[in-house]
């Protein structure tokens, strides 16, 4: 919060991880990369680096202070790309990818896109308590003060969720 470059550096080492992973779980895929949940977790890290003066020095609070600019950031993605009509191009590789072949990249795209069905079946909250939850590792605790809830109602509102889930998964409605 004074300004030293190294517990910056420190401090970003540190929550780069859970950032990128909370943006590709909320943004998901695009195209051949993660190139947009990259570009919004690289925002979100300049965010909190201006946010950081304004940071009441409680250190059981920072991560879900981290976690709600994260939601605003992500939610101006969405907001941008929902105005956005441009149909951008992949760029060309310089070099050959020897990675997943055509077959295992269609098959991903398919679970990622049944995946992203069941989940729709939930209320925006709940979905966000299992992203938070399952995808990003926070506590139950961490994750109410994000959202602003008990952990209690977290706790609640992810057995609902996941009840759900299974209904769905068990009835075969997702398919």
């Amino acid at each position: 919060m004074a300004g030293d470059n190294e517990a910056i550096g420190t401090l970003f080492t540190w929550i780069n991880p859970a950032i990128v992973r909370y943006c590709r779980a909320r943004i998901g895929r695009t195209g051949s990369a993660y190139s947009s949940a990259d570009d919004v977790a690289q925002e979100i890290m300049l965010a909190v680096l201006g946010a950081l003066p304004r940071y009441s020095d409680d250190r059981e609070s920072f991560l879900p202070f981290v976690y709600g600019i994260a939601s605003h950031k992500v939610a101006d993605y969405y907001r941008r790309s929902g105005r956005d009509r441009s149909d951008p191009v992949a760029d060309v590789p310089d070099t050959v990818d020897h990675g997943l072949g055509p077959e295992q990249t269609m098959l991903r795209g398919e679970m990622r896109t049944r995946l992203v069905a069941l989940l729709d079946t939930l209320a925006p909250r709940q979905r966000e308590i299992l992203v938070l939850r399952l995808v990003v590792g926070l506590s139950a605790q961490e994750t109410a003060t994000a959202i602003g809830l008990t952990a209690t109602a977290v706790r609640v509102a992810q057995h609902r969720a996941l009840t759900r889930l299974r209904a769905g998964l068990s009835a075969g409605d997702w398919l």
